[in-house]
């Protein structure tokens, strides 16, 4: 009983190195993802910033000074070094991805789904209490922590019950004894008759109780496992409180991570929207006394060009921390089964941006 304990408790081992497992996919796959998404945003920056530098250059030098044309000029070419910094970060990226997966280390990851997609496996306000449970009663560390608690306690049953429970040797043929014939052929009679000839075969029972040092052997082997099943009985608590540790801090990343996606997506939107209407403000100009000057000025463009390119790095964070957390929590709950993921959520749910993202292409 106490090996078949032991034998449940590290196949439930196996299901937690399954689990982490999968999490560490996921969580390198998210960062892929958001790799792929840094580098999207530092490509529409740099053609919003070559558009910028074409129209002012198209402008009177009255009323662009050469400071401008500079100042654009150095803008676009920092975007385009950073653009092979994205690059790179992809790369890595896609590198520890594939050294999780197992796969040929020469392969870029490039996944199908947008890196934007959200993956959606849990409310944002889902009861903690509810979710404590379904983690105490899923989550393979504990059941393999409570296998071998049992086996320690049928360890200590077997301790206790060996003075009075016989060790049963069975001796025959194969195992003679000195002095003793298990086998062999055997002839005899009445008085001195000896023609009764004939086969025989002979088998021995014993049982022996085995009392080690007069039982203050026995008794040091029983406190041994006692002190063993205490052990086991104190790592099975810890593990309990690591796992609603988990629970709570993945249950706590859930509306935090969803309400900071929502303002990241607001955030983008709109550093869009303010480097079209500079964009198109850039050729309008308005009379000064005797001068005309621009309503938009480029370097107002260019700030709005950077304003852009950092929503998008924190749109793109943002949503592979939302797809973290809700893999987290998953994990944390020990993969629990469909049912669950059936009246919570929702996999796969793509939520694009505002507008069509351009795909980024590696060099």
């Amino acid at each position: 009983m106490a090996t078949r304990q032991i034998v449940a408790g590290r196949q439930q081992s196996v299901r937690a190195a399954n689990n982490d497992t999968l999490l560490s996919v996921a969580e390198s796959y998210f960062t892929v993802q958001q790799a792929r998404g840094e580098l999207v945003g530092i490509i529409d920056s740099i053609n919003h910033d070559e558009e910028l530098l074409r129209r002012v250059e198209k402008l009177a030098p009255g009323l662009v000074p050469p400071l401008e044309v500079t100042r654009t000029r150095t803008d676009l070419a920092r975007r385009r070094q950073l653009r092979y910094v994205a690059e790179n970060r992809w790369r890595a990226a896609s590198a520890d991805l594939i050294r999780v997966l197992n796969l040929d280390p020469l392969v870029l990851v490039e996944p199908l789904e947008p890196p934007e997609v959200r993956v959606s496996l849990f409310d944002d306000h889902q009861s903690i209490d509810d979710l404590m449970a379904i983690a105490i009663a899923t989550r393979p560390e504990l059941a393999a922590q409570r296998a071998f608690v049992q086996a320690s306690y049928e360890r200590i049953r077997q301790e206790r019950m060996r003075p009075v429970v016989p060790n049963v040797l069975v001796r025959g043929f194969s195992a003679p004894v000195s002095g003793t014939l298990g086998a062999g052929y055997f002839g005899g009679g009445i008085n001195n008759n000896m023609g009764n000839f004939g086969g025989r075969m002979d088998f021995d029972v014993q049982a022996i109780w085995q009392l080690q040092n007069l039982g203050f052997g026995t008794q040091a082997v029983i406190r041994e496992r006692e002190a063993g099943n205490r052990a086991a009985a104190v790592e099975l608590a810890r593990v309990r409180n690591a796992v609603a540790a988990e629970v709570v801090q993945s249950v706590a990343l859930l509306p935090t991570s969803a309400s900071r996606t929502q303002e990241t997506e607001i955030e983008l939107r709109e550093s869009r929207e303010s480097v079209d209407q500079n964009l198109a403000g850039l050729m309008q100009t308005r009379r000064a006394g005797e001068l005309n000057i621009l309503v938009v000025r480029p370097q107002e463009v260019v700030a709005a060009v950077a304003a852009m390119s950092q929503a998008y790095t924190d749109y793109f964070a943002a949503v592979s921390d939302y797809n973290r957390a809700q893999f987290r929590l998953y994990r944390a709950l020990g993969q629990p089964a469909g049912p669950l993921l059936q009246e919570t959520a929702s996999i796969n749910q793509r939520r694009p941006a505002a507008e069509p993202i351009p795909t980024p292409q590696p060099n």
